[in-house]
């Protein structure tokens, strides 16, 4: 387990924050399709929190793209990074998030993200903004759609609608069960929107989650867990 030390120049208030989404929003790269969904290397991360202690916790977790067996996982702990504001989560997470992924063993391949990436009110979520500072290709699986619209899709596995915001696209529900809830899936960097979603169904072979996202909350609680142990 890694610990995380807050970088000096993190942003402390909400103005600061919002002035960095702006600076870096442009470097998102939207014309790339990205990897071939189910090959090379997948990988899952998630957070824990604890905020009475002051604690997040951070899960990185690979998987072959082919079998979806673990190839390799790290874990991170820090001090929470930024207070809660909505659309501004990436600011709590992504210096643990980080440490989790400079922690692992081999390259991680295509990164999915348990929440947004252009899905988010300033199209600059956590999927597009670790993307960004990582280079590597990103996307988001969300369990809700936070503030935007759908129309809900055909019953089967594999139906989508799209996420919109206004009358912009900036994501699709995605059955990856059927007649069970969608998940919602958005573009971070270096993935396209069809690929993303081909991505999301080769992972969900029998959840409505995908592997990389289940596996990485499993790890990262557990990290806390461990993480409060130690301090208690």
């Amino acid at each position: 387990m890694t610990s995380v030390r807050i970088p000096d120049d993190w942003p402390t208030t909400e103005e600061e924050a919002r002035a960095v989404q702006d600076g870096l929003r442009g470097r998102v790269v939207l014309d790339e399709p990205g990897p071939a969904p189910g090959t090379g290397r997948v990988t899952g991360v998630d957070v824990a929190y604890d905020d009475e202690r002051d604690l997040v916790a951070a899960a990185a977790v690979v998987l072959d793209g082919a079998s979806l067996e673990t190839v390799a996982e790290a874990t991170a702990v820090g001090r929470i990074s930024f207070p809660y504001v909505p659309g501004l989560l990436a600011f709590r997470e992504i210096p643990t998030v980080l440490a989790a992924l400079d922690a692992l063993p081999c390259p991680p391949g295509l990164v999915v993200c348990d929440g947004y990436g252009l899905a988010h009110p300033r199209r600059f979520g956590l999927a597009s903004h670790l993307g960004v500072l990582t280079g590597l290709p990103t996307i988001g699986v969300a369990k809700n759609p936070f503030t935007f619209t759908f129309t809900a899709p055909a019953p089967p596995r594999g139906s989508t609608a799209a996420l919109l915001a206004g009358a912009e696209e900036v994501g699709r529900a995605l059955r990856t069960r059927d007649s069970v809830k969608p998940v919602f899936v958005s573009v971070g960097h270096r993935v396209g929107l069809a690929e993303a979603c081909a991505h999301t169904l080769a992972l969900t072979p029998a959840h409505r989650l995908p592997e990389t996202t289940r596996r990485a909350d499993a790890l990262c609680r557990r990290a806390l867990r461990e993480a409060v142990e130690a301090t208690s």
